[in-house]
């Protein structure tokens, strides 16, 4: 409302598309008496005068929706939280017990971590899914892929097959489901989430802030760690179920900021 006062205008209906880009544009620069606003600021700031000007063409006070074409500025890409590989060996270690919630626990984070599964994906997990050395995960849009089982995730998730989870369902109703709660009903994503928090504390990992553990944290450690061996991002992008191989590629920049760090701290010309 300040911008159309600062332009003269006292009617909804005479704002232009111009004029919401001036006014986008201004929010983006610095005035003499407050600062920029960040990408994702002023696209929150522009969504709500978007829904303004929606509602004025729906409710008859202005002739036209002239936001539609005037686009929030795109925030820029983050590069996902990966871990190195001895905190996602100490996170993998972190359950204690060899009771059935233990290896319950423990085979979890394996499978996570294995398979590069989405939290939703094992959780999912059905007996029929499990095969020697491999898992069929359902993914996202019904699409399901076929997922090589590492030698540690094999040797958990087989040691909470005999030894912890016939224990834990012989208290529920029976269910096809891998992994199982206490009352021996499936797990549920919050209770997957709860394991790997509580995981986190006890490897000494960060729960809180902009680098804490998050249930994403091993599938994006388990990408990582691939390129970093030297994995092709068209194979990774079959391993992670990702439609586009665009969304992967996201990860070659986590690869080339590491990168970056080894040559910065090894080469005597880089410091």
């Amino acid at each position: 409302m300040s911008f159309l006062d600062a332009a003269g205008i006292a009617d909804l209906g005479a704002v232009t598309a111009g004029d919401l880009t001036r006014h986008l544009t201004e929010l983006r620069t610095a005035g003499d008496d407050r600062p920029a606003l960040s990408p994702a600021s002023a696209a929150r700031a522009i969504s709500a005068v978007r829904g303004l000007h929606r509602f004025a063409a729906r409710e008859g006070l202005a002739a036209d929706d002239v936001s539609r074409d005037v686009k929030p500025p795109a925030p820029p890409k983050r590069l996902p939280k990966a871990l190195d590989v001895d905190a996602v060996e100490r996170l993998l270690a972190a359950p204690a017990g060899d009771d059935a919630l233990g290896l319950r626990d423990r085979a979890l984070l394996e499978v996570l971590y294995g398979t590069g599964a989405r939290i939703s994906e094992a959780v999912g997990l059905a007996i029929d899914d499990l095969g020697a050395d491999s898992v069929v995960l359902h993914g996202k849009g019904g699409r399901t892929r076929l997922v090589p089982l590492g030698r540690f995730a094999r040797a958990a998730l087989d040691a909470y097959l005999v030894r912890g989870r016939p224990l834990i369902s012989a208290k529920g109703r029976g269910t096809p489901a891998v992994f199982l709660n206490a009352r021996g009903g499936p797990l549920s994503r919050q209770s997957a989430w709860t394991i790997l928090h509580r995981s986190a504390e006890t490897a000494g990992l960060p729960i809180d802030g902009p680098h804490a553990v998050s249930p994403h944290t091993l599938r994006h450690s388990y990408a990582t760690h691939l390129l970093d061996g030297g994995a092709d991002v068209r194979v990774v992008q079959e391993l992670l179920g990702h439609a586009s191989v665009t969304t992967t590629q996201i990860y070659t920049m986590v690869s080339v900021h590491r990168l970056r760090e080894v040559y910065a701290g090894a080469h005597p010309r880089a410091r």
